[in-house]
């Protein structure tokens, strides 16, 4: 078995582990959110942990109704301009701690008096001995080039803040109840997902979705570009509808994630267009209709709060990254060119 499949299938065990050890430390970073003098949260990132931090524009925007955005690193490093940081906590989400445009964010907010937070696997990290406080994530060794328990763990980490920020007991309790939600999927992603052979010479492909499931959508795009060199790009339906599925041709892969919940309709929406266009509609959800309508199902298990479907919602995503690229004769833990950390400024 591949680093890259064993890690997933480690993938529900690293979230009970980091739900079991940083309960008391979410709780106490939630008090630095909660600060009278904090107007907005600003997260700096790079690769699978910008795509966790699309997940934390949802969820922490609404744990206390404040804007949530990503910081400009090239501001801060390349150009020596850095905004001014007044009313901001800083976060830094960095899988291994070593990137040294996300910790450059985090020293400029401390030279400016502001708190700064590190979420990461690497405690003593670079960024996690620059930041005022860290999160540590608790997804153990990594091997695989492609993140898929380190960046499960990061969206963890974001679902245990939220919990804490709220002091949220059902929030926290649907939490809790994860990891057995993440190992049902694991296995009925492995063990029933459909064949992929029809799509072993495909060049490219679409992801969409909408709200809390943004992120899920670039994460799953990047999986598969990473394993199978593929050209392949997300968006929300209404980005796409403006304009860029006038390169959706025939039989071009469409990946639909749409769980239940409010994001649901506006991501079924885009169907009808893309079958005038005969794409091949593979659709990532719990719902039996598009299941039905789509060319490849791809099935969660039901019963996952909206709030929480991306820990789950990313699986399918996963294997599908992972099998196409074996369709392709690749090596799943060291795609060409990559390296498992990646040092920009």
């Amino acid at each position: 078995m591949s680093w890259l499949e064993t890690e997933l299938r480690e993938q529900p065990a690293a979230l009970a582990r980091l739900l079991e050890a940083q309960s008391v430390q979410a709780r106490e970073l939630a008090a630095i959110f909660r600060r009278e003098d904090v107007r907005y949260v600003l997260i700096s990132s790079r690769g699978s942990s910008s795509n966790a931090a699309r997940y934390a524009q949802y969820v922490l925007g609404r744990a206390n109704r404040v804007p949530v955005m990503f910081a400009t690193p090239s501001l801060y490093t390349i150009y020596e301009q850095p905004p001014r940081l007044d009313g901001a906590v800083v976060v830094g989400i960095s899988q291994s701690g070593a990137s040294p445009d996300v910790r450059a964010v985090l020293a400029e907010a401390r030279r400016q008096g502001r708190p700064a937070i590190a979420l990461t696997n690497v405690a003593d990290s670079p960024l996690g001995r620059e930041a005022d406080a860290v999160l540590p994530l608790e997804a153990g060794e990594e091997h695989a080039v492609a993140a898929t328990k380190t960046y499960m763990n990061s969206l963890g980490a974001i679902a245990l803040l939220f919990s804490a920020i709220g002091d949220d007991a059902v929030a926290r309790a649907e939490l809790d109840a994860m990891p057995d939600a993440l190992e049902r999927q694991i296995e009925l992603s492995l063990g029933t997902g459909p064949a992929l052979d029809e799509y072993a010479d495909a060049v490219g492909a679409t992801v969409v979705s909408r709200g809390v499931n943004y992120g899920t959508a670039f994460e799953i795009a990047l999986k598969i570009r990473e394993l199978s060199g593929l050209v392949v790009e997300a968006y929300s339906p209404a980005d796409l509808m403006h304009g860029p599925i006038a390169a959706v041709r025939p039989d071009w892969p469409v990946v639909a994630v749409a769980p239940t919940g409010p994001a649901y309709d506006s991501v079924a929406e885009i169907v009808p267009a893309l079958e005038e266009r005969h794409a091949r509609l593979l659709a990532v959800s719990d719902v039996d209709d598009l299941l039905a309508a789509a060319r490849t199902p791809l099935p969660l298990v039901a019963g996952v709060p909206e709030w929480l479907s991306p820990l789950v919602a990313v699986v399918p995503g996963q294997v599908t990254a992972m099998r196409l690229a074996q369709l392709r004769g690749l090596d799943v833990d060291s795609p060409v060119g990559l390296r498992k950390v990646t040092l920009t400024r």
